[in-house]
């Protein structure tokens, strides 16, 4: 009787131990896959929402220095003299002939119009952190007698 009492204790001990075990474990590929899938990388995504060039651009990827104040010709300007926020300018880039339509408050790579008057167009240029304004006029045409 001592036997079957000592197997059945040993029994009663030894079942909540082997519940408790733990699983075999999974082979080296198997742990790879589950580790890859339970660590994905999440990347920080940041949008530029201001005024004016985007600061994490590169210059020389980009076309925004072009076109320069030199490169531009003003070829008409539209005015209204009732309501001058609706006036327009016509300008024309003389290296690669693109025409340029802009108002009051349009930028063009690094040149923001300001003012737009009769005869001329005031451009508000932004380099190296400071600010300067540029105007542009249309040409003189000459009279014949």
């Amino acid at each position: 009787m001592n036997v079957r009492l000592a197997l059945a204790l040993l029994g009663l001990v030894t079942a909540p131990l082997a519940a408790q075990a733990k699983p075999p474990k999974p082979d080296s590929a198997a742990r790879r896959d589950t580790a890859a899938a339970a660590t994905a990388l999440v990347r920080e995504v940041f949008a530029y929402e201001g005024g004016g060039r985007d600061p994490f651009l590169s210059l020389l990827k980009t076309g925004d220095i072009r076109p320069l104040l030199t490169d531009l010709k003003l070829v008409g300007v539209y005015y209204d003299g009732r309501y001058p926020a609706r006036s327009v300018s016509v300008l024309r880039d003389v290296t690669n002939n693109k025409i340029y339509r802009v108002k009051a408050g349009d930028i063009v790579g690094r040149l923001k119009v300001t003012t737009i008057r009769p005869r001329e167009i005031v451009f508000t240029v932004q380099e190296f952190g400071f600010e300067r304004q540029e105007t542009l006029q249309l040409a003189r045409q000459e009279v014949t007698p």
